[in-house]
């Protein structure tokens, strides 16, 4: 048998081939740790929203001032929590029939809480609805509502 040349075929040397894939395994084993360790290092970014509640005297979701007489005063809880992932002005606003009895503007962070106390006057004899509203950074519309109605002797 006569030693003929290989036409075209490629002959790749071992040595290099090893070299070429050991250098891609690195790289592909370094890509995949930094990538593990963003997965886990990066904060999760869930649903931005703004709690907005009112409580009872008492600090609970009851015993609301719902019957009053004329001059009598109420009292309700307000809270509010931000969860837009950054600090946030709001204004809390109160109104009856349209008539703003009360407005608090405060900012707060990422997370925080506030809890306040309201209070008001039953001025005149109905059924009237007490508003509570949150504006968010100037709005003019308000960002969350809440009512609660009141039966006034």
């Amino acid at each position: 048998m006569l030693n003929k040349p290989m036409e075209g075929r490629i002959v790749f040397n071992t040595k290099v081939l090893d070299k070429i894939l050991t250098v891609l395994l690195i790289i592909s084993i370094t890509a995949a740790s930094a990538l593990t360790i963003y997965v886990i290092t990066a904060p999760k970014k869930g649903e931005e929203f703004t709690e907005f509640y009112i409580l009872g005297p008492s600090g609970k979701a009851a015993d609301y001032p719902t019957s009053l007489s004329v001059g009598e005063k109420g009292e309700v809880i307000v809270g509010v929590v931000n969860h837009e992932y950054e600090p946030v002005s709001y204004m809390f606003r109160v109104e009856i029939e349209n008539r703003t009895i009360g407005e608090k503007s405060f900012q707060l962070a990422h997370n925080e809480t506030l809890e306040f106390p309201f209070m008001f006057t039953a001025s005149e004899k109905g059924k009237k609805k007490l508003e509570f509203l949150l504006f968010k950074e100037g709005a003019a519309t308000p960002y969350r509502n809440l009512h609660l109605w009141i039966d006034i002797q």
